[in-house]
């Protein structure tokens, strides 16, 4: 079978890709089509030369097998010429429906054909692989009416009928019967092969969209994006937020052409995505050399500052090691802030998911008023940490729109060593 299939395919591919380019559907249908009527035509000549041999009283019978080739191939260059695919598939459709029921008549019915009229199935079935299943009942439909009339006028038929040597009825039986069934085997699992070439395909562009999905919104969001019309609008009451960006990365690339400034970004900030995906934080955006992640959005989490805390502090080891291996000396500011934001979904085409609220102002606004390679954190996300980390105080900032306000530098995790000595000495007693 692959064969055959590879064999239609180099036969047709002059036609097919002159036709209709890249069109698979049009492809299929035509090689499909094709099958069919070089199938039918192979039949057509052994009726020709079968009748014939019977006489100068069989010369009509003989020509509708005829007159179908010639009409089919007819199609078939004009096709090639004027590349009408509907109108190729009408006449192909037509004439593998009508010649059947025309020559069992002609013959003189059912029995003296040995049924030829089983042929006129193709027509239906042809139309149901290429055309779907809509399109096609009006086909089935027709072979029905040409079948019923078949069965009802079949004693006039007969009655004209020529004798048929006993042999030949035998023989034109087994080629109807077993021609009409292998060819719908071979026409199908032809189809079935390309269906499930197809599905294959759909299933990995369908799986490749999904990531491609997951990669620019937060599964959850992804998720009921996916299920519904749905406006995602959400409010979350405690977030954190943290951005961070390159010290001076304009001048550190100013001399590098604009793929190696992508390359070194792309670098850095593939780090960054392996950071937050080994924390379960939810990387926002990227905005030229900077960079938002948030905790506790678009699922809400109790440990939210915690995780933030915990990715910032491991920042500084990463960046040296950037440093070292793109041979160009990186620093970061790291801004931290807590609060609620409000967060969803805009835009109809590149959508995005996104925050908004004072408290991602604050935490920008703790970026661009930090130090290089120190993490700024506010009032706010200090007061959730405090017991936990080492924290120094800055003292007081200015941040536009806010006024002065006070800030502290994170420096590490508190450990038992750091803590109190005399509330260490009060547990113990």
């Amino acid at each position: 079978m692959p064969q055959i299939n590879r064999y239609l395919m180099r036969l047709l591919r002059p036609l097919l890709g002159s036709a209709f380019g890249t069109d698979t559907a049009m492809v299929l249908g035509t090689v499909i089509l094709s099958f069919l009527v070089f199938a039918e035509s192979l039949v057509c000549v052994f009726w020709i030369f079968a009748l014939s041999s019977l006489g100068e009283g069989y010369a009509f019978m003989a020509a509708v097998p005829y007159v179908y080739i010639i009409i089919s191939y007819s199609s078939l260059l004009i096709f090639y010429r004027l590349k009408r695919f509907d109108s190729f598939t009408f006449t192909q459709l037509v004439m593998l429906l009508v010649m059947p029921f025309f020559m069992q008549w002609v013959i003189g019915g059912f029995q003296a054909s040995s049924g030829v009229a089983f042929w006129a199935i193709l027509s239906p079935v042809g139309a149901l692989m290429i055309l779907g299943t809509k399109q096609s009942t009006p086909w089935f439909l027709l072979f029905t009416v040409l079948a019923a009339i078949s069965w009802y006028l079949n004693a006039v038929f007969a009655g004209h009928a020529l004798p048929i040597p006993e042999a030949l009825k035998n023989s034109f039986f087994v080629i109807n019967m077993a021609g009409v069934a292998t060819i719908l085997y071979i026409a199908m699992r032809y189809f079935q092969s390309q269906k499930s070439k197809v599905m294959e395909a759909l299933a990995l562009e369908q799986a490749r969209s999904e990531r491609l999905l997951r990669s620019i919104l937060p599964g959850s969001v992804a998720d009921r994006l996916r299920g519904s019309n749905e406006r995602i609008a959400d409010s979350h009451e405690a977030v954190t937020i943290l951005f961070a960006d390159l010290v001076d990365f304009t001048r550190i690339s100013a001399d590098l052409p604009p793929a190696e400034v992508v390359d070194l970004l792309n670098m850095v900030f593939s780090r960054f995505d392996q950071l937050a995906e080994k924390y379960g934080v939810e990387k926002i955006k990227t905005i030229g050399d900077a960079y938002m992640v948030v905790a506790g959005a678009p699922d809400a989490r109790v440990d939210h500052a915690h995780i933030i805390a915990e990715m910032a502090l491991e920042v500084p080891s990463v960046i040296a090691e950037l440093s070292t291996q793109a041979g160009r000396p990186f620093a970061m500011r790291i801004g931290i802030n807590s609060g609620p934001v409000v967060a969803g979904i805009i835009g109809n085409t590149r959508f995005s998911y996104d925050l908004w609220g004072d408290a991602v102002n604050v935490a920008s606004r703790m970026e661009h008023t930090g130090l290089p390679n120190e993490i700024q954190v506010s009032a706010a996300s200090y007061q959730l940490l405090k017991d936990d980390y080492v924290f120094e105080p800055r003292g007081l900032v200015e941040i536009k729109g806010k006024g002065s306000v006070e800030t502290y530098w994170l420096k590490a995790k508190r450990t038992m060593r750091s803590s109190n000595s005399n509330e260490i000495e009060d547990e113990v007693c």
